[in-house]
């Protein structure tokens, strides 16, 4: 980050205070800084203090006469190599998604043309809101990057959820990957990636259903990395609650055998990545009307085996991807199964983690993953979900460029 300028906007939450923190973060790195403040996110932190981290005075009005003789927020918008929006409020994502500039931070958000990561942070409730949800995905559908939220305890006394703003680290981790991204070659230039993510839903009637745990984090976060790095990406989603990235075709299903046909229509491909947690068994006969409970006790029913995915891709005749990734996630023996999952698909590669409670994977934020392959197993620390994806697509891409197999 060395040499690079960026701009960062900070807005009303109490999630500010980390704000100052990162502004150490960036300049620890190389970066320069400039800030601005939104009328709330002044009555969390100072131009003062953030003016006296930053090295540069803070700026907090579209019509201040010191700078807009010039067209100030047009200069502050260009003038930099990337944006930075943290916290990212509800109000500030609302805005950006409908295009307002009734203040300095939204009119220089409309009129920059250079990369803008937000790090939104809000209540869980505000942050699940579906007007929310609309409005992130056309923030990121617009070409917005985000960082987080995360999960944990909220600033109100009792409260805990998805909404705490992504650590001062972290955004910086982001904010360095994302101009690295700007001016690295694309290794995957070219190449079609299909990628599976989230759950499926097996219906036993119009309202239940059977399902695996997923939030769709780790799939999605694979299919932003192949997609930053230059791929064609193909997105097949089950039920997820996370935007798609910016830059794929997505395509949304329900159950394991939607998915499969999914994927299908999606070959052919040079790799295929297989991280949805489809579910193994649906019900044999779904019911058309929601079951009633009655004194007779609970209802039985009758499964069947769903297509396994992985496997009829991976034993393709004709037409299989140069590479085809499954994941494994265990409770117990995690390699073991894995090693033994490898043989059975007849994929080139398994992704292992443990996913038993005790490890918070499952909605999680972070991811501690083994690569097993023919040559053996390669432990992985433990990374943040957008970490391991960045890893496993570089080692796509390494196997992709380099000699046929």
């Amino acid at each position: 980050m060395t040499g690079n300028r960026i701009l960062l906007i900070i807005g009303g939450g109490i999630a500010a205070y980390k704000s100052l923190d990162l502004i150490r973060r960036l300049r620890e790195r190389g970066a320069s800084v400039r800030c601005i403040l939104t009328k709330a996110g002044h009555e969390f932190v100072t131009p003062l203090s953030v003016g006296a981290l930053s090295g540069e005075r803070a700026f907090t009005d579209l019509f201040d006469p010191q700078s807009e003789f010039d067209v100030g927020h047009i200069r502050l918008a260009r003038d930099t190599d990337l944006v930075i929006v943290a916290p990212a409020t509800a109000d500030l994502i609302a805005k950006m998604a409908n295009g307002h500039a009734d203040d300095l931070a939204s009119a220089v958000l409309l009129a920059t043309d250079k990369p803008v990561l937000l790090a939104p942070a809000m209540n869980p409730l505000m942050w699940s809101n579906p007007a929310t949800r609309r409005n992130v995905a056309q923030v990121t559908a617009d070409g917005a990057r985000l960082i987080g939220p995360n999960a944990g305890e909220m600033a109100e006394s009792g409260e805990a959820g998805t909404g705490r703003m992504a650590e001062p680290i972290e955004i910086a981790d982001a904010a360095a990957h994302l101009l690295a991204g700007a001016s690295a070659a694309k290794p995957l230039t070219g190449k079609r990636i299909l990628i599976t993510s989230g759950p499926t839903y097996e219906p036993i009637d119009p309202i239940r259903y059977i399902a695996n745990r997923s939030s769709g984090k780790q799939g999605h976060a694979i299919a932003a990395a192949a997609a930053a790095a230059g791929a064609h990406v193909t997105l097949v989603s089950g039920p997820v609650h996370v935007p798609d990235p910016v830059g794929v075709k997505p395509i949304r299903v329900i159950t394991a055998r939607q998915m499969l046909e999914a994927v299908e229509h999606g070959l052919p491909a040079d790799a295929a990545i297989f991280a949805a947690a489809v579910a193994d068994w649906g019900v044999a006969k779904a019911e058309t009307q929601k079951i009633k409970k009655t004194k007779t006790g609970a209802p039985t029913f009758a499964l069947k085996e769903n297509p396994d995915i992985l496997a009829t891709v991976a034993k393709l005749k004709s037409g299989r991807p140069q590479l085809v990734i499954g994941f494994a996630a265990e409770t117990e023996k995690v390699i073991e199964h894995a090693q033994s999952k490898l043989k059975r698909k007849g994929c080139d590669w398994i992704v292992a983690n443990d996913v038993s409670p005790p490890t918070g994977v499952m909605g999680g934020d972070r991811n501690t993953v083994h690569l097993v392959t023919a040559a053996g197993v390669e432990s992985w620390p433990s990374q943040s979900k957008d970490e391991v994806a960045r890893t496993l697509i570089a080692r796509v891409a390494a196997a992709l460029n380099g000699p046929a197999r």
